[in-house]
């Protein structure tokens, strides 16, 4: 096993951003996109590949159609409505949705045509109750400025985000219609031969371009990154989806550059080997009554559930599927990761036997039936019938790919930073022209008002803010690219209150609950809102309101009157206060004595112990100071 540096691997990236337009209604009905948890309306689907108007199928479509899943839909009629049931033509075209795309064209400075045709994208996995996702080409070309390069662009569209999936419950997949239809801006860069770290300041120019706009949705799955990742000498593009965050951009695109430079160097090895390939006819056992007596759990189990067993012989193929050419890269791994994607738990092979409850003796059983010779492999697989099939053609198919390097695929990002097997790609059936929406003209006065409307670049829009408020370059910098932006601005609108400890709240405190894992979903935006107008009025103190989110964002409270009672949030008036803070001094007169106005540090602890979230630390520290100087005085 070799140690892997990106440097050597020709890594090429091409970005793709997806971000929600914040138009206050959907692409094609006047529906919101208010996400909910609240369902009133349930129905189900099962969706089908058809054949393109060149008569030919979709793979990523066929494959989808392999795991016969039923869908189940959920909707909320405040959210959706007999458009994104399909049950409706689509509306007219949102007008906002069309001038904020010519808007961010302009921006970009990339050639707008004169007339749009929408399409239909073929999608079969549920995540549109159609079939298909509409999606209109708006432009092509032009380029964005990171660090002094020009990053070409060659395309944005216009489309409708995708149904929001609630899970996989066995054959059944559920959506909610809540974010189905959304508008959603897709722009496609040039590939680039960069390190991970300059795509992540790519991806940052890009989402900060959008955020200048003021017109985009803000917040985790607002905004997905997906990238396309290929190595020297590897074959085929990758696809990764599902990439939400910058950090974890960084990490996907090294984890995959090294994913497929092993996935080379696997394929180099079996060049050099004897391996052939596989019949389907000759080569594959049913030994579902031979491991009948097989004591391992894994195996009963799949027979108690009636699943067929069979056996893979892969002749000149020993050790291959353990080869390991980087930590954690195998073709073994590929292969799990693969038929997980049909519903099946796994596949055990020869590299890793006698592993999982499976012995000696039931190996030999398989040897003796495939006939396995000294350099040959096998790989066995339990399925039910309706699936089987399906796994071992597409697991066969994956060995034979395994000698030309890396398959084009569609892959989705982990929080771990890796990627897992999604689908194949789609090709070029997957488009074809929508029947029920004309094309769109884009006339020469909306293009003129476009390019009025071209925002403030992102460092006039930050030096703006920072005057404006007389913050930080640093503390503008973080609120800017944060989802509270909007937040900040009604509430230093609204409220007297300093805009740098707001500011500093909204980035930081509420970020640090996230990181010991709380909930900021829970804590709504009226609430933030209402907390610093409490503030304002004396009712609570500034050490208060990180008390009240981490009540709220712990799901121990609902309402911020809730949050203060059950975290004693009271007020001490600053007679009371008075009393306490002497009788702090004369309990710790000893350290008064010894420390003396240096006494205040150690005191204040003990006093926000007691008086945490009930009196402002400045006023404490105020009344600490006057109180240890009289009491010296007294000495």
């Amino acid at each position: 096993m070799s140690e892997f540096s990106i440097n050597n691997v020709g890594l090429k990236v091409g970005l793709e951003i997806h971000q929600q337009l914040a138009t206050n209604k959907k692409l094609f009905c006047s529906c919101r996109s208010i996400e909910s948890d609240e369902y009133y309306m349930k129905f189900q689907r099962k969706l089908r590949a058809v054949k393109s108007e060149l008569g030919e199928y979709d793979p990523a479509a066929l494959f989808e159609k392999s795991k016969l899943k039923t869908i189940m839909y959920y909707s909320n009629p405040e959210s959706s409505c007999l458009v994104e049931q399909d049950e409706e033509p689509p509306h007219n075209l949102d007008k906002d949705a069309k001038e904020l795309v010519l808007v961010i064209a302009s921006s970009l400075n990339s050639k707008i045509f004169s007339e749009i045709y929408p399409m239909r994208k073929t999608v079969i996995d549920g995540s549109n109750t159609t079939g298909f996702q509409r999606t209109m080409l708006f432009s092509q070309g032009g380029q964005i400025d990171v660090d002094g390069d020009k990053i070409g662009v060659q395309s944005i569209c216009l489309e409708e985000d995708s149904a929001k999936l609630l899970g996989d419950k066995g054959s059944v997949r559920e959506y909610s219609l809540d974010r189905l239809g959304i508008p959603l801006v897709e722009i496609a860069l040039d590939p680039v031969e960069v390190d991970p770290k300059k795509i992540k300041k790519i991806a940052l120019a890009l989402g900060r371009l959008l955020r200048s706009t003021k017109k985009v949705t803000r917040g985790i799955g607002s905004i997905r990154q997906d990238v396309n990742v290929s190595v020297k000498d590897g074959g085929g593009v990758v696809e990764v989806k599902g990439v939400q965050q910058l950090d974890q951009l960084e990490r996907i695109v090294e984890f995959e550059a090294k994913r497929q430079h092993g996935l080379v160097k696997i394929a180099e090895k079996l060049k050099n080997s004897d391996f052939k390939g596989i019949s389907k006819d000759v080569d594959i056992f049913d030994i579902t009554k031979d491991w009948s007596s097989c004591k391992s759990e894994i195996v009963q189990k799949a027979l108690k559930d009636n699943s067929i067993i069979k056996a893979i012989k892969i002749e000149n193929f020993s050790g291959m599927f353990g080869y390991s050419p980087y930590e954690g890269i195998r073709l073994g791994k590929e292969i799990g990761q693969l038929v997980k994607f049909y519903g099946i738990g796994g596949v055990f092979h020869s590299d890793e036997l006698p592993n999982y409850g499976i012995n000696n003796d039931d190996i030999s059983i398989v040897k003796n039936i495939l006939k396995i010779k000294e350099n040959d492999a096998f790989l066995i697989i339990a399925a039910p019938s309706s699936k089987i099939d399906f796994a071992i053609d597409s697991i066969i198919n994956r060995i034979v790919e395994a000698k030309k390097g890396v398959p084009a695929e569609t892959r989705l990002a982990t929080q771990t930073g890796e990627t897992v097997f999604l689908r194949p790609r789609p090709g070029a059936s997957r488009m074809y022209p929508e029947t029920d929406i004309p094309p769109i003209l884009v006339t020469s006065d909306e293009l003129e008002n476009a390019e009025k409307n071209i925002p403030k670049s992102w460092d006039e829009s930050l030096l703006e803010l920072q005057k404006k408020h007389d913050l930080n370059p640093q503390l503008s910098e973080q609120i800017f690219d944060s989802r509270y932006i909007e937040l900040f601005e009604k509430i230093v609108e609204r409220t007297k209150v300093n805009p740098t400890f707001v500011a500093s709240i909204l980035c930081s405190s509420i970020t640090k609950l996230e990181r010991n894992g709380l909930n900021s979903k829970l804590l709504k935006n009226e609430d933030i809102v209402k907390s610093f107008q409490l503030l304002e009025v004396g009712k609570i103190t500034k050490e208060s309101i990180e008390m009240i989110f981490e009540n709220i964002m712990d799901a121990k409270s609902q309402t911020i009157e809730e949050a203060m009672k059950n975290a004693s949030i009271v007020a001490v008036n600053e007679s009371d206060l008075e009393k306490i803070i002497e009788e702090i001094v004369e309990k710790n007169q000893e350290i008064v004595k010894n420390q003396k106005e240096r006494a205040v540090g150690p005191l204040m602890g003990i006093a926000m112990r007691e008086l945490r979230g009930k009196a402002s630390g400045e006023l404490v520290n105020k009344l600490l100071l006057k109180n240890i100087k009289k009491k010296l005085a007294s000495i």
